[in-house]
């Protein structure tokens, strides 16, 4: 083979490989997994890997006020109905990572406030999909924002066990902590207020290491299908909000604000 043909072919497999080279940079990455999303809601993961305790118990010396959290899988919700038996808040999932938006989310949100309900919006964690403040602007852009109007409360993070795999969706401790710090920090930067962080205890301590590092500055949404609330996370004292059944009178998830009305008021005014 001659000096000319040696480069030629040189040449030619130099042009093969930069070409390959592009088509890898061009090629887009593999979509995310959202199959599961319109049946992933509050507390789905959490029951599937705590399960239930037995039926909570009350206080009756204890005001508290009465909520439900709902998501697309309830399909169209009858508020009025809702109201007449007992709801006073909602909340209402939007977001699911970077991909998947409630389809009932206008009906169910605006809808809630229709019939008199103080509303917001939830956002269903996806760490292994991207970043935590651009998951905090998708669940903004796409319903989770607040207003100053009485009847908003702040959005909530919804951060429980990897429903397509790893509990921790991959991620150590420290990673995972860093992860929720990033979401709430763009979510208080845009909307100046903080988010509410809904998890469990037990998914607390596996993937954060009980990191107490939330308890002054995001309000605690808990998980826990028991008697009693129970251990709460490293670095809260108490609750905002417990989610204690996976059913119940209202559609959804049943939940009691720590407190009377007057509080739920609050929190939606800032």
């Amino acid at each position: 083979m001659t000096r000319t043909a040696l480069e030629k072919l040189r040449l030619g497999g130099a042009a093969a490989a930069s070409a390959l080279a592009l088509a890898a940079v061009a090629a887009p990455a593999e979509a995310a997994d959202y199959s599961k999303a319109a049946d992933t809601v509050a507390g789905s993961q959490i029951y599937l890997h705590e399960g239930a305790q037995g039926t909570p118990r009350f206080d009756p010396d204890v005001e508290q006020t009465l909520g439900h959290d709902v998501s697309g899988h309830q399909g169209p919700v009858d508020w009025g109905q809702a109201r007449g038996a007992g709801a006073q808040f909602a909340y209402v999932k939007a977001t699911e990572g970077t991909g998947f938006v409630n389809p009932q989310y206008g009906q169910q949100y605006n809808g809630a406030h229709d019939a008199g309900l103080i509303r917001g919006a939830y956002h269903f964690a996806r760490p292994d999909v991207s970043g935590g403040a651009e998951q905090a602007d998708y669940f903004i852009a796409n319903g989770g924002g607040w207003r100053r109007d009485g009847t908003t409360l702040p959005g909530a993070l919804d951060i429980e066990y990897n429903p397509y795999g790893d509990a921790c969706y991959g991620k150590n401790q420290a990673d995972m902590t860093a992860w929720i710090a990033d979401f709430a920090r763009r979510y208080l930067a845009t909307q100046h207020r903080s988010a509410l962080i809904y998890t469990s205890t037990s998914w607390w301590k596996l993937c954060t290491g009980n990191t107490g590092r939330f308890g002054d500055t995001n309000p605690l949404w808990l998980a826990r299908y028991a008697p009693q609330i129970g251990e709460l996370p490293a670095g809260w004292d108490k609750q905002s909000i417990w989610q204690f059944s996976r059913d119940g009178a209202l559609p959804g998830d049943q939940n009691y604000y720590n407190g009377p009305m007057s509080r739920v008021q609050a929190l939606a005014r800032g």
